[in-house]
């Protein structure tokens, strides 16, 4: 009896929050959830049911080829003559008559037949998502329904992707201890004010290299954390070697240059040979393959795109004038190009407006317990950065902003959750960043990764953008200086 008295006693001093308490407590992760549906949402029904590119017929050509002629040879793809497509289909975008007619010109004439000019591995790995449910009876062969075949695997692949990113993402800010609004602004921002939405519409390397940084951020927290030791630190390493290896593939300029990077982070906040070497021998494999593929291929360990010879084909319209991996820069040149890959009307951070936040963000890199992970990070893209400003001069050709440089937002949001932790007061510059970064993101939403103009009303919304930051700083600036009287 005592003790069910006592027990009654427990219950009437538990405290029920009030339906008040509990917007006020739950209401920034309903954002986030929110911003999460939407934004999925958005990618999931705007993916297109057709190439919009040369970039993507490539991609497609090489795996289609496999599929149907387990062959990586593109010469008989729908997708290099759109001619053998059957009657009533078409694998390019409605609107564009010449990709219609002439298919994709993203292709390289090696020993006799063509080949697509897009790191093999990932073709395969395309191809092996696809192959089950053809087999299944759930996809038609490609060629008989290009649409279907285009559609499932941008599906499978540049949504999916976003939707791995956001997971990753989020899981990152929950680690370094960013919450409530700050988090849902910070989230928001990411998902729908950068170009990261546009990625999703079409196949493209780029979104899935996204993804793999947004998984190496969060992998490398929770493998510096104390209690990953053991067995559950070397299972960290073997996901990371794995995501290291698969995002080596897909961009063979920045993908090598992340390896490194990760890895020597590692031994510098690890210093342990087990999770290490479980990260190395995790992503050997993917990169064993990467150059035995191109050796196979062309005769060459590296980038098959880089040799002037295949891409001497009669109609080409590339050339070692215009292609990516030849030095032609003098330094004056160098300097004015390197400058417009971030602020040009091509530009990275143009185009991403919460990231003009990241500016004044790296001053909180010294004080972070973060910082050799904000290091590493940061400098692969520097130095991804650095290698494409002097080894192209096409800002990534007719994509929206520089395409190589999508994944170079993960490491950005990194330091803005960061700095954010560290400095909440700047909670309200990346809502304002971030609102007129989602009228840009949309914009760009809208009209896909591939194109060849500059966004619509760019500069109007980065200009709005720019005065209502300053003015915000001012604003903040006067209310903090003394009143003399």
């Amino acid at each position: 009896m005592n003790g069910q008295t006592n027990q009654s006693n427990d219950l009437r001093r538990v405290k029920v929050a009030s339906p008040r308490q509990l917007l006020k407590f739950d209401l920034p992760t309903l954002v986030c959830r929110g911003v999460i549906a939407l934004a999925m949402l958005l990618a999931i029904f705007g993916a297109r049911p057709y190439a919009g590119s040369w970039n993507d017929g490539s991609r497609l050509a090489a795996v289609e080829s496999l599929l149907d002629r387990g062959t990586l040879a593109i010469d008989d793809s729908i997708f290099v003559n759109p001619e053998l497509s059957p009657a009533g289909h078409n694998p390019y975008s409605p609107g564009d008559a010449n990709l219609q007619a002439g298919g994709t010109s993203d292709k390289l004439s090696i020993r006799g037949h063509f080949h697509s000019d897009k790191p093999p591995v990932i073709s395969v790995v395309m191809a092996a998502i696809y192959a089950p449910l053809r087999w299944l009876g759930l996809a038609p062969s490609p060629d008989a329904n290009p649409e279907r075949f285009i559609w499932i695997l941008t599906e499978g692949t540049s949504v999916a992707a976003f939707g791995l990113t956001l997971f990753c993402m989020h899981d990152l800010a929950r680690r370094i201890g960013l919450a409530g609004w700050d988090r849902a602004v910070w989230f928001s921002a990411l998902a729908m004010g950068t170009f990261a939405l546009a990625y999703t519409r079409h196949v493209n390397n780029h979104i899935l290299q996204l993804a793999v940084a947004s998984a190496w951020c969060p992998l490398t927290l929770r493998m510096a954390d104390n209690g990953a030791r053991g067995w559950k630190s070397i299972g960290l390493g073997a996901m990371l070697g794995t995501a290291l290896g698969f995002g080596y593939n897909l961009d063979l300029g920045s993908g090598p240059l992340m390896f490194v990077a990760a890895m020597a982070l590692l031994v510098i906040r690890l210093r342990k040979v087990p999770p290490v070497l479980a990260t190395a021998l995790a992503a050997s494999p993917w990169i064993v393959a990467c150059h035995l593929a191109n050796w196979t291929i062309g005769g060459v360990a590296g980038p098959l795109n880089a040799v002037p010879e295949y891409l001497a084909w009669p109609g080409s319209p590339f050339g070692t004038g215009n292609m990516t991996g030849v030095l032609r820069h003098s330094p004056g040149a160098w300097l004015l190009y390197a400058g417009s890959l971030l602020g040009g009307k091509h530009g990275f951070l143009v185009h991403n407006l919460p990231l003009l936040l990241a500016i004044p963000a790296l001053a909180s890199i010294r004080s972070s317990v973060w910082r050799l992970e904000l290091l590493g990070s940061l400098g692969w893209c520097g130095a991804a950065w650095l290698l494409y400003s002097l080894m192209s001069n096409n800002h990534s050709g007719g994509s929206c902003s520089v395409r190589w440089f999508v994944p170079f937002l993960a490491p950005g949001f990194f330091l803005l959750a960061v700095y954010l932790v560290e400095h909440p007061s700047k909670f309200a510059d990346l809502a304002v960043l971030g609102a007129w970064g989602t009228v840009l993101g949309f914009t760009m939403w809208r009209i896909g990764p591939w194109t060849t103009r500059m966004i619509p009303g760019l500069w109007p919304v980065v200009g709005c953008a720019l005065v209502s930051w300053l003015g915000l700083v001012a604003w903040r600036a006067v209310r903090r200086s003394p009143v003399k009287l």
